[in-house]
């Protein structure tokens, strides 16, 4: 099992997260953070750090965004890793509570 970062992450890109990951499992991309689900030791850590409650076990992964399963692992091999905490994108606050987002990831590495 991992865990998937799903679309409360797009346009915030909070790295609470990247901070308490034992291992570099999280990609970065321009406007959100993925999960490498063959790096992933599936220990938890990360969940509670997210701001904007972006990351889920695959288990628990709201159906409304399971294809955030796969486009973590498509996206990851073209992300560069993350392994220290940075500073949230500029809007970050404006658009952590708002869900549909999809429409604006952007696939561009960080």
């Amino acid at each position: 099992m991992t865990f998937v970062v799903g679309e409360p992450c797009i346009k915030c890109k909070y790295t609470d997260c990247v901070d308490v990951c034992p291992v570099d499992c999280f990609h970065e991309g321009k406007n959100m953070l993925v999960i490498d689900p063959d790096e992933c030791i599936d220990c938890g850590a990360c969940e509670p750090e997210c701001p904007t409650s972006a990351i889920f076990s695959e288990d628990d992964l709201p159906d409304k965004w399971a294809e955030y399963k796969e486009l973590n692992a498509r996206l990851t091999p073209k992300w560069p890793v993350i392994n220290a905490k940075k500073d949230a994108l500029p809007e970050a606050e404006e658009f952590k509570d708002v869900e549909a987002k999809r429409d604006q990831l952007s696939e561009e590495p960080a």
